[in-house]
């Protein structure tokens, strides 16, 4: 990507190098245990399984984490930050906010039943170890989240190393599509779709909440999409697209990696589609695809079609 002179969001809450507060709880136990039990790599295993939790899954387990002496934290330092990493994703927070201004003020996300044509951005929080959060404690173990209690994301940069040993997925695209999915689920819980869907979830048995939680993935990876064919249209000073060649093809295989089919047939050997939250690599990579085909959020209404 080409973002050196992309508009850097001031929407950004700089915790990194802080050492979180209060007590460790119940969920500091459980991190010891497995970081004394497995090691690293248990660590590591814990923060691919949350980061490809269903939002609802992350909010109870943070608040298991959390335990009983949830992590305070002071403010951190707002606006852009400075450092390489920092800065590429304020770059990135800065041009989901562009195109959902866009998205809003156009009136399409009434599709959605969102009332007005104003935006309210998220805030992304950065922090290194462990953080609090309304949704409970969120430690480098989880890595990347939203948390819906106080509509912010949450990242931990040192996560983007593991995507890229553990599952393959590198790039400065990859990292993108994982900031613009977060953002997906905001947008998903400003608009009202999130409570519709835990209104429907709560009608239905389990296999019927994983289903509707496939959905609800799959059009955050849309959504994702649909800010991605925003970036491509947009120029550098020089006159460049933003987005370089090999870039979609990064997102394209972090979103093949994180299929619920390829995790399954890894970590088991077979698949089980009843208990799919996500959707499989080919749906993920269909609907990122939709997304940055079209450039259009109402193209990514998943809960009103039979063909995922």
């Amino acid at each position: 990507m080409r973002l050196d002179d992309q508009r850097r969001s001031d929407n950004i809450e700089d915790r990194r190098g802080q050492r979180g507060g209060g007590g460790g709880g119940m969920g500091g136990g459980i991190i010891s245990l497995i970081g004394s039990r497995f090691g690293i790599g248990g660590l590591i295993v814990v923060g691919l399984l949350f980061f490809l939790a269903p939002a609802p899954v992350k909010q109870m387990l943070l608040g298991l984490i959390g335990g009983g002496g949830q992590v305070t934290s002071e403010p951190g330092k707002a606006g852009a930050p400075t450092d390489q990493a920092g800065a590429n994703i304020s770059a990135v927070l800065g041009s989901t906010e562009e195109f959902w201004n866009k998205a809003f003020a156009s009136g399409a996300m009434a599709h959605y039943g969102a009332q007005g044509r104003t935006y309210t951005p998220t805030k992304l929080v950065l922090f290194s170890g462990q953080t609090g959060t309304q949704c409970g404690t969120g430690t480098a173990a989880v890595g990347p989240f939203y948390c819906p209690a106080d509509r912010q994301v949450y990242i931990d940069t040192d996560f983007f190393k593991v995507m890229n040993d553990k599952l393959g997925a590198s790039g400065d695209f990859a990292e993108a599509y994982v900031v613009a999915h977060e953002v997906g689920h905001h947008v998903q819980t400003i608009t009202g779709i999130s409570e519709t869907i835990q209104r429907m979830k709560a009608q239905g048995g389990e296999r019927e909440s994983n289903a509707l939680q496939v959905r609800m993935e799959l059009q955050a990876d849309c959504f994702a999409g649909a800010w991605g064919k925003y970036l491509s249209e947009q120029r550098t000073a020089q006159g460049q697209s933003r987005i370089e060649a090999g870039d979609f093809d990064e997102a394209m295989t972090a979103a093949n990696a994180i299929g619920d089919d390829t995790l399954q047939k890894q970590s088991r050997g077979y698949v089980q589609p009843d208990s799919f939250q996500h959707g499989t690599s080919e749906q993920r990579k269909r609907w990122f695809d939709r997304g940055f085909t079209t450039g259009d959020p109402v193209q990514c209404d998943t809960l009103n079609t039979n063909a995922l």
